[in-house]
Parts: structure tokens; sequence; C-alpha cells
């Protein structure tokens, strides 16, 4: 790997002359959010003409059915008079923009809603009011930055292929103690001016590590994300008080400790972590053992994580699918057929990607976790 030295490389390595070497996570946030060189801030990273295609850019039906989901769950919850409909990480702005198209005709529901982007890029909001303003007045959603901020009121929070971007911390356990994981200088002229290092061993296990990785073998390397842990707890103590729901879809593990998982994308390929930061997007599995621990501490109800393409599948996917073949010409077909194997294929989307229900302590079962 010959590294690019990106203006944010120059800017990282400032940073480490100056302060010494960066925890993962914090090179994670400047590579995806600083406000000059970020990707998320410098870029439209989304679709064929970008780095990465997520599911609501594949298929329309994927945000119908969520559409459908979020509909279906306020029914359940005695269809309250306001409701604040939040996506966090909403890209584009596509997935937001089914789900409303797709739910124009469930009575009251439209009414009701209050919509809200958990968004931090000024580029990708501009994009997301363009996209929404098909189905929405522009006027009527409200951006902000951390779902601590949206107002009071039962809620329904949806986060697809958000976790997965938040800054992680990597350690391993030694026989001298735990060591973290770091970013520090490496050797120019060689074409890697950034190197993985590892910090002095510390007899105990951070704070941030979870109780079931403390035990973990000696020389395994386990990732733990504070930041994804906090934002977990703060939804769930939100719906423990005021009650709603929560819908986390992602690619990740049921389990902790799956070892090194960060990874970079750039042009719809692999290339590595530190070849060109702040120029590909970097991410990591989502741990949704450690979610599910966050969101029990937050006091809402946690469900059993199911595999993407047997969710949608009890959303009704068969039934859209059908429903759009039989109105489409052969080309067309072809392409809802296989968008849709890409979504559910175990070989593809469908058991990589999981989902995750989460409700207030006195709220219903949601959509497609209530089969026995």
């Amino acid at each position: 790997m010959v590294a690019v030295m990106t203006p944010l490389t120059a800017h990282l390595i400032a940073r480490i002359q100056k302060n010494g070497p960066l925890r993962i996570s914090h090179f994670m946030e400047e590579a995806l959010g600083h406000p000059d060189f970020g990707y998320y801030m410098t870029r439209d990273p989304f679709g064929m003409g970008g780095d990465f295609t997520t599911s609501p850019e594949i298929s329309q039906v994927f945000g119908e059915l969520i559409g459908a989901w979020c509909a279906a769950q306020w029914i359940a919850m005695d269809s309250p008079a306001s409701l604040h409909l939040v996506e966090l990480g909403p890209g584009r702005g596509t997935l937001m923009a089914d789900a409303l198209r797709a739910t124009r005709a469930a009575p009251g529901f439209h009414d009701a809603l209050n919509v809200h982007l958990i968004e931090n890029s000024p580029r990708l909001r501009t994009r997301q009011a363009k996209t929404l303003s098909k189905n929405w007045p522009t006027e009527q959603v409200q951006w902000w930055r951390d779902p601590s901020q949206i107002p009071a009121g039962p809620v329904l929070f949806i986060a697809n292929e958000f976790f997965d971007a938040l800054p992680i911390r990597q350690f391993s356990r030694t026989d001298q103690g735990w060591s973290e994981r770091r970013i520090g200088l490496g050797n120019v002229a060689n074409g890697e001016p950034l190197a993985f290092e590892w910090g002095a061993p510390k007899a105990d296990p951070p704070a941030c590590i979870p109780t079931p990785l403390c035990d973990v073998a000696i020389g395994d390397l386990i990732e733990v994300s504070p930041v994804a842990q906090r934002i977990a707890y703060t939804i769930s103590a939100r719906l423990a008080v005021q009650g709603g729901a929560g819908l986390f879809i992602d690619y990740g593990h049921k389990a902790s400790g799956a070892g090194d998982t960060l990874q970079a994308v750039k042009d719809h390929a692999y290339c590595g972590v530190l070849e060109t930061p702040g120029e590909a997007d970097l991410t990591a599995h989502v741990d949704f053992q450690s979610l599910g621990t966050a969101v029990t501490s937050g006091g809402a109800q946690v469900f059993p994580t199911v595999l993407q393409g047997e969710f949608l599948q009890r959303l009704g996917l068969n039934a859209r699918v059908e429903a759009l073949v039989q109105r489409a010409s052969p080309e067309q077909a072809a392409d809802v057929l296989q968008a849709t194997h890409r979504l559910t294929a175990p070989a593809a989307m469908g058991s990589l990607f999981k989902v995750m229900a989460i409700a207030g302590p006195d709220d219903p079962i949601p959509p497609g976790f209530n089969v026995s």
C-alpha cells in the first residue's frame, strides 16, 4: 500500500507531532467529520457515482417497508396525535422519502408526524432537503446533530447503516495487560506517512470495555464503540420515559468479540484504512450485543436481533415486489428482482445485515418481531 498525502493526512501528522499517537476513534472522527477535510463533509458518497450503495438506494421497497413498519407501530401505540419520526444518518434522504410516500394513505399518520433528521454534514443536509421536498414540506423538516435534541413526545427512531460509521477503539489483551491500538507517524519516504502501533499495556481493562469482553484470551483484539453505546442508551432512556420504538439496521455480529473489522471503502472497493484519509469511508461491524446492553441499561425493551432478509420478508416484501413486477416492463422487472435478491439473499446482504428493534417498556412488540 502506498498512501496518498491528502489534506487530512497533513493535518493528522501535525496533530500527532504535537500530541502523540491518535486513538482509532479520534482518527475516525477526523477522517469522517473534519469540517474541511472529512469524508462526509466534502462529498455525496452514496450510489453508483459514489463509493458505496445502501439498501434504500438499491430498492424503493426497502424504504416503503420501513414506512409501513412505522405506520403499523404508530397504530399499535394507539395512534398518538403527535409523533416524532427520527432518522439517524439519513444519507440522501431516500429512505425517509420512500417511507413518507408509501404511508400517504395511512389515515391520520401524516397528520401526526414531525419529521427529524440527525445529520452533521451541511452538504448532505442540502441533498436530503431536495430529496424530501417531493413528499414532504421541507420547512417542516428539522435537522439535529444528536438524538438527545429531539423535542418531547412519543418517537420512532430509524437508523440504517448509522452505527457502523461511529468511532471505535481497539484493544488487545496481552500477558502484561491491556494495550490500545493507535495511529502514529510512519515512514513518508516509503509512502506510509501514518502507521498503526500499540500503546504501552495497562494492567486493568479500560472502563469502556463491556464486562463480557474482559475475559477474552491473551492476544485477542476487540473493538468497542463508546459513542454507539452512548447513543443507544440515550435513545433507550428517551423511550423509557416518553414511549415509542426504534429500529437499528446494520451489518455486524450478534455477539461481542469479532476481532478487527475496521475497513475503508472507496469507489465500491476496499482500500487501506490509512491509504487516503478523508477520501474513503471508514466503518466497523456493529456489536449488537453491546447495543442491546446499552438499551437495557436505559430502560427500554430489546427484542432478539433478526437477519435483514428475514425481517423484510416478515414485513411483506414478497407481496410488494410482486405488485411492482406486475406493472413493470421485462427490463424493469429484472431490476426489481435483482435488487430484491441483493437485499435478502444470505450470500448478499440478507444475512450480513441484522435488525434490532427496541421499544418503551409499556409499548407493543414492533412489527416483524412478534413472531414466535
